[in-house]
């Protein structure tokens, strides 16, 4: 009978994941339809290494209206995470004044994300999100995923998965084309 639930067991986990992998990643909640509606407002506490210059909290609505924000989900466990954390903390430091790179730790521990920023070198804010509520309100079903968000705050694209250098400066060129959007 163990035996059997373990089979089943497996081919559930096997089925959830399958189904992850094959939903259209261009498709968003209804409420983030791209350049449609505010990107969801949160607040997250703000990781150590980041309290000095951006306080305790990082929220969305106070950084908005000063320039695009490029919002990544991210955990130090994550194995696609690692491979493009040095890609996005160069490109945070490149485009800095005219590009707010921003991250969210998602569902990892404190100390585990601590290592990561070290071990990257993140020059770019984190906060963290502990439970993953933030991640909900964004429809995050994997880790990365990248937002990118206007200056007005709506999303305009949405990266499922590892970025590449190529999608990264594409994405880039494209938010900082939108006027008044």
């Amino acid at each position: 009978m163990r035996g059997l639930i373990g089979v089943l067991l497996i081919l559930l986990i096997g089925g959830v994941f399958w189904w992850g992998m094959r939903r259209d990643a261009t498709v968003l909640p209804s409420q983030l339809a791209l350049g449609q509606k505010p990107a969801p407002d949160f607040t997250a506490p703000t990781l150590r290494p980041y309290r000095a210059q951006w306080g305790n909290y990082l929220t969305l609505s106070k950084l908005v209206g000063k320039q695009p924000i490029v919002l990544n989900f991210w955990a130090s466990w994550c194995p696609p995470c690692r491979r493009e954390a040095p890609l996005l903390s160069r490109y945070g430091e490149r485009y800095k004044g005219r590009v707010l790179f921003l991250g969210l730790n998602f569902r990892d521990g404190e100390e585990a994300a601590l290592a990561f920023i070290r071990e990257f070198d993140l020059t770019f804010p984190s906060g963290t999100d502990p439970e993953g509520r933030i991640g909900i309100d964004y429809g995050v079903y994997g880790l990365p995923e990248t937002f990118f968000i206007s200056k007005a705050g709506k999303v305009l694209a949405r990266q499922v998965g590892e970025v590449n250098e190529k999608q990264l400066q594409d994405y880039l060129e494209q938010l900082l084309a939108v006027k008044g959007q």
